[in-house]
């Protein structure tokens, strides 16, 4: 859509916007909003977190994505590590840029913003490769992926109080589609 731009996003300040993109893209409930709100405010503390924004021209948020260097330590790496282990692809938790969240509503969907989104935020990281999680199903999202370059490392991932197991999905940088 043309009069949609992508840039720069400032998180902190446009959270509940960002999660109002989520809930709708991704089916949350409002307790699931609170403490992904909790897990976003709390990522932007660390080193090296990059957020890009989806606007329409009036200001309204329509899509959003947030990555950072990926880090052994962190909670996604210690949940997501065995699985990779036993498949022989733990080596992708180093040196990895890691997709935390992507969503783009519903009505913007297909129209090449979430490819925007995230190769404009992988094409200046200095990782050689990029790693996330999806939903474990056979799901436009996880094509989208796939179109971009990435393989399933990993499945079925079981999160803790997800209802739905995960697949882990890397790919080398930069993504097709660039």
């Amino acid at each position: 859509m043309d009069d949609v731009a992508v840039g720069p996003l400032d998180l902190a300040s446009r959270v509940d916007d960002a999660l109002a993109v989520q809930a709708l893209a991704f089916g949350l409930t409002d307790d699931e909003i609170a403490v992904r709100r909790q897990i976003v405010l709390r990522h932007l503390t660390l080193p090296g977190v990059r957020a890009l924004g989806a606007t329409t021209a009036d200001g309204r948020l329509v899509g959003f994505v947030y990555g950072m260097p990926n880090d052994r330590g962190h909670w996604w790496s210690t949940v997501v590590e065995p699985y990779l282990r036993r498949g022989g692809h733990d080596d992708w938790l180093d040196d990895s840029f890691v997709i935390v969240e992507l969503h783009v509503l519903p009505a913007y969907q297909g129209v090449g913003i979430g490819r925007r989104l995230i190769t404009e935020i992988t094409a200046p990281v200095p990782q050689p490769r990029t790693i996330l999680s999806a939903l474990d199903l056979d799901s436009p999202a996880r094509r989208f992926y796939r179109g971009l370059g990435y393989r399933d490392l990993a499945h079925p991932v079981h999160f803790p109080s997800a209802r739905t197991p995960y697949t882990v999905m890397g790919a080398m940088l930069p993504l097709r589609g660039r």
